[in-house]
């Protein structure tokens, strides 16, 4: 009798362990997703740093290395899009392809170039300069919560070493990405 009871028993023992175990780790992955939902500013900006991107990156053809943001959007309208590199050199960024931004059906595809140069800036440390791009306007229909997507050969890995993999020409890294509202519709 136990013979026949124990193998069932077993089977419903591991069952049970790993369908706790499942719905942890997803529990776990909701957490995670929630905490880093960025909401838009009272002012109307959208700010996006790379370090609270959700980023897929690789090195061996890095033309479809992406960065994304679970973000709250409190308010539709037209928004221009600007982004930030890290550049040693501020007459070309050296993107060598353009830079696709996409929010839900609309989206901003353009080569950055040095639109802005920020000296001084908190964002980067020496001997970098913060070079901001203006990639275009975009309109954002909808409210509630989106996937903002960025997909450039800029998008770096956190520990990727510049001076051991980087040929000289290789000179600036993406750092964020900013909406700001075409028309003040916030008071």
């Amino acid at each position: 009798m136990r013979r026949k009871i124990f193998p069932w028993m077993l089977i419903l023992i591991v069952a049970l362990v790993y369908s706790c175990g499942s719905s942890s780790k997803d529990n776990l992955s909701e957490n995670r997703k929630k905490r880093n939902i960025i909401k838009q500013k009272s002012d109307g900006t959208i700010s996006l740093t790379l370090d609270n991107a959700e980023c897929y990156s690789d090195m061996g053809n890095p033309y479809s290395n992406t960065a994304e943001w679970n973000v709250v959007v409190l308010k539709s309208g037209r928004y221009n899009v600007w982004l930030s590199s890290a550049t040693k050199d501020t007459t070309s960024l050296n993107y060598k392809n353009s830079v696709l931004v996409s929010v839900e059906d609309s989206r901003v595809e353009a080569t950055p170039a040095c639109d802005k140069i920020v000296l001084n800036s908190s964002d980067v440390m020496y001997p970098y300069f913060r070079a901001d791009s203006f990639l275009g306007s975009m309109y954002i229909q909808d409210t509630g919560q989106f996937n903002i997507q960025v997909i450039s050969e800029k998008i770096l890995p956190k520990d990727y070493n510049k001076n051991a993999e980087a040929s000289e020409g290789d000179v600036s890294k993406l750092i964020s990405v900013s909406f700001t509202p075409v028309t003040s519709f916030y008071r």
